[in-house]
Formats: structure tokens, sequence, C-alpha cells
């Protein structure tokens, strides 16, 4: 065999280091030379050849080592800049490490410094639910060590390592995972430590130096990453809050918004002098729902809505409410019902009640509490001007009635001129009305009801003790009586009793019309009183005989016409005996026989008479009123001659 020179052999390491050849491959020059019988001088050259060349590849071999961590720190680099979410992170870095170490499993802990505590966060490669549930004091065991130092450590057998505290739920743990060597990292921001990074093998398998520069690089990529996501976390947190804040804001300044335009519609009516039931549409068209405004005694007076009336049961509840909304203010809910009192300082007018499933902030219950207020207002202005308005309409009707006003001082110019102020005609027929209510607490009611009634009916209305007078247009005192006593009885939600005189034709001309009126029915009402016809009204006329004995002219031929006309005019006609059959008739004690004997006539004439009588003056003649009232009659006409 032919020895080769000391530079063709160079030549040969130099080839093998050219296709990174393992080491082992570097021997063979040498044994080659060795076995062809090269001198000493050429094996030693060839041995210091190949030495170099092996330190030569070991360098390339940690070149390429270095380049390829580096590679792969520049890709998790890369992934940790697109990942947002913390676990994410997480799960990238250890998955990592576990592979650029060739570890058996990687973890990573994060700081609690609230508790004091590092606690695990994610694993790669763990086998132990109980290590994945690990939590570590900060100063306890290899993490707690690390993570309170801020210094890597490593150790190839962590059962029997003294230099840090070992805590027996620790090792359990640990030895739960069967971890020997163990490599902890910290990951630093500044300073400060946030958290662990670990490799660990479950067999004595020590790490590197290097290793350990190389996991501490990770960590610090980790470390960025992680702030970065709790940095985001916070922001979007903070953004969610933010808009949350400007949503609130948003809604509190629809809401003031919304309160302020309702005010300036309420205000407006105050000024235009609008109602209760304006003010419960303002409310319904801002809140929705159904407004109900209720009366002092809970009836009632307005709705705006969707018109679901409130039940006897809810209008209980509400007026058992509505004392305690008075004496503490603001807005009480029951059930789906908002409740808010209606009260000047002194006095209950009444209550509002908001039917509505939604929840009503406190911009929405001060909406309702402010009409509330200009509910009170405008009540109280009506009744002011309906005082006012009596305050002159009473004056009139004082003046009439008690006889104080005299065409020879006032004028009739003047009088009229009074009568337009009151918004009276002179030339239509007025009745007179005289109301009276059971109970004195009904006394403010009744002169409101009767002054608005009046003025809207063109009237006049006074209201003297017990009693409420009324001067009404109309030529029917009895159906006019009949109507105020119904009306009036349902404002007050109590029997009224109304007598009734009239017509008078001409108030300017008969001025003495209005008092002889006026005690007609006074004492037509002392009458339905006395006959306890409560919750009724009538005239004279319609009183019967009754009537001819209270009447002020004592109208026998109206009541004769009204009672016995037909009778009468058919007998002047036909020259026929009805009213002395009935005279008969009702002497013999309603006995056909006896009359026809005492009219010495047939008794079939007498049938045939009393079916005239039935024809003219009605089936029902001969019952106990009406027979009564007949009889009256008939000694009247004697009486007349």
């Amino acid at each position: 065999m032919t020895v080769q020179s000391p530079l063709a052999s160079c030549n040969v390491f130099l080839d093998l280091l050219a296709r990174e050849a393992a080491p082992v491959e570097f021997e063979e020059p040498v044994v080659s030379a060795r076995a062809a019988g090269a001198a000493p001088e050429t094996l030693a050259q060839l041995e210091a050849a190949k030495l170099a060349a092996l330190r030569v590849s070991a360098g390339m071999r940690r070149q390429a080592r270095r380049e390829a961590e580096l590679t792969a720190l520049f890709d998790l680099a890369g992934d940790l800049a697109a990942l947002r979410d913390l676990d994410a992170i997480l799960e990238a870095v250890v998955r990592r490490a576990r592979r650029l170490l060739n570890a058996d499993i990687a973890y990573v802990t994060l700081n609690d410094d609230e508790r004091g505590e590092t606690r695990m966060r994610m694993t790669d490669g763990s086998i132990s639910a109980a290590f994945r549930r690990l939590r570590i004091p900060l100063g306890d065991g290899l993490g707690g060590l690390v993570a309170q130092t801020a210094m890597p450590y490593s150790t190839d057998h962590y059962a029997a390592d003294p230099q840090f505290r070992h805590r027996a739920h620790i090792d359990a743990a640990v030895a739960e995972e069967a971890l020997v060597s163990i490599l902890g990292v910290p990951m630093r921001l500044g300073s400060r430590v946030i958290g662990v990074l670990y490799a660990a093998n479950r067999s004595e398998r020590p790490f590197a130096p290097e290793k350990a520069v190389l996991l501490g690089s990770l960590a610090a990529h980790a470390a960025l990453a992680v702030d970065n996501a709790r940095l985001l976390a916070r922001t979007r947190t903070a953004l969610e809050e933010l808009d949350a804040v400007n949503g609130r804001i948003r809604a509190r300044s629809a809401a003031i918004e919304r309160a302020a335009q309702a005010h300036d519609r309420m205000t407006a009516l105050v000024v235009r002098g609008g109602d209760a039931g304006d003010v419960a549409a303002v409310v319904t068209e801002v809140l929705g729902g159904t407004l109900h405004v209720l009366d002092a005694d809970g009836r009632c007076l307005a709705t705006s809505g969707d018109q679901v009336p409130l039940t006897e049961d809810e209008v209980s509840a509400v007026m058992a409410v509505a004392g305690a909304v008075h004496t503490r203010g603001g807005t009480t809910r029951h059930g789906d019902l908002w409740i808010t009192s209606v009260a000047t300082p002194g006095e209950v007018l009444g209550t509002l009640v908001l039917r509505t499933a939604a929840e009503l902030g406190d911009a929405d219950r001060r909406i309702l509490e402010r009409a509330a207020l200009v509910t009170a207002l405008l009540l109280l202005l009506r009744c002011s001007a309906a005082e006012a308005e009596a305050r002159v309409q009473g004056e009139l009707l004082d003046d009439l009635l008690d006889g104080r006003v005299d065409d020879r001082v006032d004028g009739s110019a003047a009088l009229e001129a009074r009568m337009r102020r009151a918004n009276l005609e002179a030339d239509v027929p007025y009745v007179v009305l005289s109301a009276r209510y059971a109970s004195p607490r009904h006394r403010g009611r009744a002169a409101f009801w009767a002054a608005s009634h009046a003025a809207t009916a063109h009237g006049l209305a006074a209201a003297r003790g017990e009693e409420i007078v009324l001067l009404l247009p109309g030529d029917g005192p009895g159906e006019t009586a009949r109507r105020v006593a119904k009306e009036l009885g349902a404002a007050l939600a109590a029997p009224v009793t109304v007598g009734a005189a009239g017509p008078i034709r001409d108030l300017t001309r008969d001025l003495t019309g209005v008092p002889a009126a006026h005690r007609e029915a006074r004492r037509c009402a002392d009458t339905l009183l006395a006959l306890d016809r409560l919750d009724d009204g009538a005239d004279a006329r319609e009183l019967g005989f009754v009537g001819l004995l209270i009447g002020t002219h004592r109208d026998a031929r109206g009541f004769l016409d009204s009672t016995l006309g037909p009778v009468l005019d058919y007998d002047a006609r036909r020259g026929t005996s009805l009213v002395r059959t009935l005279e008969t008739y009702f002497s013999s004690r309603c006995g056909p026989s006896r009359t026809a004997e005492r009219l010495h006539v047939h008794i079939n004439t007498v049938h045939q008479r009393l079916h005239r009588v039935s024809r003219l003056l009605g089936a029902d003649w001969q019952e106990p009123e009406r027979a009564l009232e007949i009889q009256l009659a008939l000694r009247l006409h004697r009486l007349r001659g």
C-alpha cells in the first residue's frame, strides 16, 4: 500500500469537513496510514491534523445548532407576535421549548403577587392532573426559588437536591409526574419576574449551560408576549368598559333629552290651558304604556295609551299605596304599575298610575313625577278658574234668587250685560234646579261640578248650604232634573236628589220668575226626599196631585188635563157620560153591577164605557196610584162646577 503524503492526508480531512462527516470518520486516515507503515513523523502530523479537523467539525456543529436555535427563536417570535390569546401564547412557548431542548416535558408557571405564589398555567407532555393544578409559594421548590430570586436554576436530581425548600404537595406532584432533572428560568420584564419557564426529564439527563441560555431566550420572548397579551386584554377590557360607559352616557343623555322635551311639552300645556288628558298623552308618547289619572277618591279622570283599564283590585292597591307615596314622595312600583302622587303641600289631588312592563330609569321616573306636578298645577288652575267663574255666576244667580235685580234700578240693559258676561242668552227659556246631596264632605266637589256643568251648558250655578242651585237653558224641567241627578250623582259617587221648576221664558222681563221657580224646585226636592225617591229628579207636574199641592201656580187645569183630559174631551165632543160613569164606578167600590144599577143602565153598557176609558187613559188606569189621581181629578172637576 502506498503511503499518502501529509499534504494529501490533510486534504482528506478537508473533504470530511466539507461533507460534514461524523467524528468517527476522522479516524480512518490515521488508521490507514498506520496500517501502511507510515513514519512516526507522518503519523504525528496526521494526528495533529485530525484533532484540528475535529475541533473545526465541533465548531461547525455548534454553529449549525446555534443557527437552528436562532431560527427557532425567530420563528417563535413571529408566532408569538401573531397570537393575542394568553393561553395560545403559553401553549406555543412550552411546545417549542420541549422540542428545542429535547425534553420530556415543558411547562410554565405565572406569578400571582397578591397570593404570593406562582401557579401552573400551561404544560406540554404532562401526565399528572395534580401536577397541572400545582400552586407553588414563592421561595418553595425549584420554581418558587427561581420566581423569588429571578435567577435560573438547574438540578440533576430534584428529589435529592437540598438547595431549595421542599414541600410535601410539590414533591408529591413532581413524583407523580416522575420528573428527575429540571431546569427553570425566570420570565422577566425588566427587574420584575412574571413567571417561570421549565424543561424537565424523567431521567438523570442534566441540562448543559447552553440549554439554559436557550431556555432563557425562550423565556424572554414569552415574557414579552405574555405582557403584550395582558396589556391587550386589559386594553380590550378597558375599551369594553369604556364602550359600556359610553352606552350608559348615551342612554342617560337620551333620557335627559327625552325628559327635557317632555318638560317643554308639558310646560306648553300649562301655557295654552291643557288638561290632565293632554299630560297623560305626552307621558305615554314618551314612556309608552297606559297612564291613568285618578282623583283623590280613585275615580279615573283621564286615560291615555292602549286603554287597558285598571281593575277594582288594582285601584284598591293603588289607593293603599298612594298615601305612602305622597308622604315620602317619588315613584313607587307595584307589579307593572308605577305610581306617583298628584298633590300640593297641603292636599292630595289625585294619583298618576302608569302601566308598563318596562323598567323605568331615574330620568323616566322624573318625567312621571314632573307630569304629576304639571297635572297638579293644571287642576289648581282649573279649580281657580272655575272658582272665579263660579263667583261671577254665583253673584248673578244669587241676585236673581234673592230678587236684588230690579230693572228700575239696574236697567234691563245692565242686566243683559251681566247675562252676556255669564254667557246667558236672553231669548231662550230656563229651568231652575235644586240639587241635594247626602254628605257635607261632597260640598266642594258638588260646587265644582255644578260650576263646570253650568259653564258648559251656558247657565248659572250657586252653592247655598247643602243645596246646589242651577239655572240651565231648556223647557223640560223634569227631564233636566233627572239628567243632573244622574250626572252629579256619578261625579260624587253618592245619590243626588233634584227638584225642578220652570220654564222661565224671559229672564229680563220676568224678574220674579227665578225666586218663585226656586221655591217650587225646593219643594219638589223636599217632596222627593220625603217620598224616599233618592237619586232621582222631577218637577211639580210630574209629581201628580202632590205637585198640585206644592206648585207655585196651583195649576188645577193643568192637573185635570194631564190626568183626565182625554175623557173630558171625549165627553165634550160626543155628549157621552164617561166622567159620570167613572165617578159612579169608584163610588160603587169599582163594582160594574152596582155601577149599572146606580146609573140605571145595562151592565154591558158599563163594560163598554170602561173599555172606552181604558183606550183613552191607558190600560193601567185602575192601578192604585193612577186610580187615586183619577179620583182626585174627578173630585176637582166636580168642585170646579
